[in-house]
C-alpha cells in the first residue's frame, strides 16, 4: 500500500520502541548486535531479509578501526545476508554458530518475510517475538532453528507477512460468500441460512484444514503474493531498517 513518509516515521518509531523493550534488560547498552537477513535476495516475496541488511547502519568496523569517529551512543553492530541453503549448501544455523563463535555478538536481530494464515495482514503488519524463528516454516521448509537453544545468545525475529497460501484465500473467500447467504437469508428464511449456521460452527483452523486437504492432493495449494510486492518490500524493508536503526 501507499505510505505517506510521515507513516513511516510513525510505523518506523513504533518498531523501534517495541525492540528496545526486547532488547533492554536481556543485553548491555554497550553491547554488540548481529543483524541478520534471512531470505532469499532474487526472491521479491522473501527478500525483505536482504533488502533490510543493505539499509543497517553497521558500525563494527568503525569501532575497531576508526574509533575516533565513534558516538558516545554507539554500540557495535554487525550485518549479514547468509542467503539460502539451495544457493549455498550450507544451512543458515550454521553460518550463524561459525559467526557467534568468532565474532561474539551478545544478541541477534533475525528479518524474514512470513506466511500469513489472513489475506488483511500481507504486508500490513510487523510480527516481534524474543523466542527465535525458524526459516522457512511459515511455507512448509523447516530449516534448523535459529534460537538461543542453539546459537547460544538470544534471537529476536522481525517478521512480515508477504505471502499467504491458497487455502487461506480459499477460506477468507467462503467467509465473505457466507456471510453474503446470512444477510440475503435474514430477508427471507432460505436453506442458505441453515448452510451458514453449520459453516459458522466450523473452528477457523478446521475450516482452513479441510480447503488445505483437497488443495494439496492436486498442488493447488499455491503460495501467493501481491502483484505489488516489489514495491511493498521496498517500501517495508525501508521502514525496518529505521527502526533497527534508531532502537540500536
Amino acid at each position: 500500500r501507499n505510505i505517506a513518509d510521515e507513516e513511516k516515521e510513525k510505523i518506523a518509531f513504533a518498531i523501534s520502541s517495541e525492540l528496545q523493550q526486547l532488547i533492554k534488560g536481556v543485553i548491555n547498552p554497550k553491547d554488540e548486535i548481529l543483524v541478520v537477513g534471512l531470505g532469499n535476495l532474487y526472491s521479491t516475496p522473501d527478500s525483505l531479509g536482504p533488502k533490510v541488511i543493505q539499509c543497517i547502519d553497521v558500525t563494527r568496523h568503525i569501532f575497531k578501526y576508526l574509533p575516533q569517529y565513534v558516538n558516545e551512543n554507539d554500540r557495535e553492530v554487525s550485518a549479514i545476508s547468509p542467503g539460502v541453503l539451495g544457493s549455498t549448501g550450507i544451512e543458515t544455523q550454521e553460518i550463524l554458530k561459525g559467526i557467534v563463535d568468532n565474532v561474539k555478538p551478545k544478541l541477534i536481530i533475525a528479518i524474514d518475510s512470513l506466511a500469513s494464515k489472513s489475506v488483511e495482514r500481507i504486508s500490513s503488519s510487523v510480527q516481534l517475538s524474543d523466542t527465535g524463528i525458524i526459516p522457512g516454516a511459515g511455507v512448509g521448509n523447516k530449516r534448523k532453528e535459529l534460537s538461543k537453544d542453539t546459537l547460544g545468545i538470544p534471537v529476536i525475529a522481525i517478521g512480515i507477512p508477504t505471502v499467504v497460501e491458497a487455502a487461506t484465500i480459499a477460506a477468507d473467500s467462503l467467509d465473505l460468500v457466507f456471510q453474503k447467504m446470512q444477510e440475503e437469508a435474514e430477508k427471507t428464511a432460505t436453506d442458505g441460512e441453515k448452510l451458514y449456521t453449520i459453516f459458522k460452527e466450523i473452528t477457523e483452523e478446521d475450516k482452513y484444514n479441510m480447503i488445505k486437504e483437497v488443495l494439496l492432493p492436486k498442488d493447488y495449494n499455491f503460495i501467493v503474493t501481491p502483484k505489488e510486492i516489489d514495491e511493498l518490500i521496498k517500501t517495508m524493508s525501508s521502514i525496518v531498517a529505521r527502526g533497527i536503526n534508531a532502537s540500536l
